[in-house]
């Protein structure tokens, strides 16, 4: 039996959330403690555990045929690989920072600096179309200590809360990029992989719907209804059923998770009441 090769990061916040996402789509995983390669016991799927910097390579040799990886590491060592879908979690920033004490300006204070990163593509790059030379050194681990060991004058490196520059005295000056995990695609994936990578984006849109909206149940008496069914979007329209007290109806509804509390506070004022909010497992379009 065909199975699609699939590879996650070995350990962190991006395993835990791709584990997540393909639990949500109904895979189940059969993953013993420390093992490097695994199969699913529901979906013609081998999930392989790879160190993320690793994994470009792997997709571009045919090894794996699909990747859940940070996008920011496409960029770094694999902007030849296609993205197939974008997943919306594990979202970062790549960013340069200085030294607190430092004034800073412009991206042209980096001018003749030396910068300390692990992106040293996406560094260059970036400082290139701003039409600045910078010394880089590479470093594979944490970068943050740099500037405090006199090793370089700023650095560039993954932002999230922006805790671990603050821990370490620095301050962030320049958003180079911003990424999210993202379903990475081999060019030497074949026809029959393309079917079961298929079946398996149509669950991961679904998922993704479904996280990123609520559904509405709410009362409203029905010579308000007109009004607060303008407000409602919905997946088509919204669904309108009478209640058994005269004069009243339901209507149910999917609210965007973005403009959730915008809605609700209108759709109070136009008279809405007993309203009813659920989360959402799947959205099957």
């Amino acid at each position: 039996m065909t199975k699609i090769r699939i590879a996650i990061q070995k350990s962190g916040r991006l395993n835990d959330d791709s584990i997540g996402i393909l639990k949500d789509c109904g895979i189940s995983i059969d993953n013993g403690k420390d093992q490097l390669k695994a199969s699913s016991r529901n979906f013609p799927m081998e999930v392989f555990y790879l160190r993320n910097g690793d994994i470009p390579q792997y997709l571009r040799d045919g090894v794996v045929d699909i990747a859940i990886i940070g996008e920011n590491v496409l960029i770094e060592k694999g902007e030849d690989i296609s993205i197939a879908e974008k997943l919306g979690f594990s979202k970062c920033k790549v960013s340069l920072a200085v030294p607190k004490g430092v004034e800073y300006t412009s991206v042209k204070d980096f001018q003749g600096k030396r910068i300390a990163t692990s992106y040293p593509n996406t560094v260059t790059n970036y400082l290139k179309d701003k039409g600045v030379t910078a010394e880089i050194h590479i470093i594979n681990g944490s970068v943050e200590i740099a500037p405090n060991i006199g090793l370089a004058d700023g650095i560039c490196d993954i932002v999230s809360s922006g805790s671990t520059l603050f821990k370490n005295n620095l301050k962030e000056v320049e958003v180079m990029l911003k990424s999210e995990a993202v379903l990475a695609v081999s060019s030497k994936i074949s026809e029959e992989r393309k079917e079961i990578l298929e079946k398996l984006r149509f669950r991961i849109q679904s998922v993704l719907r479904a996280r990123q909206s609520k559904y509405v149940l709410l009362n409203a008496p029905n010579d308000k209804l007109p009004k607060i069914l303008e407000l409602l979007p919905g997946m088509r329209s919204p669904t309108v059923l009478p209640l058994a007290e005269e004069g009243w109806s339901s209507v149910h509804t999917v609210i965007a998770k973005d403009s959730f509390w915008e809605v609700i506070d209108e759709l109070k004022q136009a008279g809405a009441e007993g309203i009813l909010v659920c989360p959402i497992e799947k959205m099957v379009l």
